[in-house]
């Protein structure tokens, strides 16, 4: 079967750390992490309610979940930008 594709191969874009950080200034990363953890604790919160609800959506608690860990991930991904990189 031949590829969908057969342009030239591009390289991936770079990683996407969560919109407007800039990954080279540690303070911006400390304040976009503790954005994130807030948003993060808010929607585990709202999650337990709703769950606690008989007349809750399962579709609306899916979506805030997968939210949440798209939250996870950046977070994630921001703590890993404020290690330094270090030669082996």
């Amino acid at each position: 079967m031949a590829p969908l594709y057969r342009g030239a191969v591009t390289p991936s874009p770079p990683a996407v750390y969560a919109r407007g950080v800039d990954i080279d200034n540690p303070a911006d990363i400390a304040e976009k992490i503790a954005a994130l953890r807030l948003e993060h604790r808010d929607l585990d919160e709202a999650i337990v309610r709703l769950v606690d609800d008989a007349d809750a959506d399962e579709v609306a608690i899916k979506r805030l979940k997968k939210r949440k860990l798209w939250l996870k991930d950046c977070i994630a991904r921001l703590e890993s930008a404020q290690i330094p990189d270090e030669p082996a």
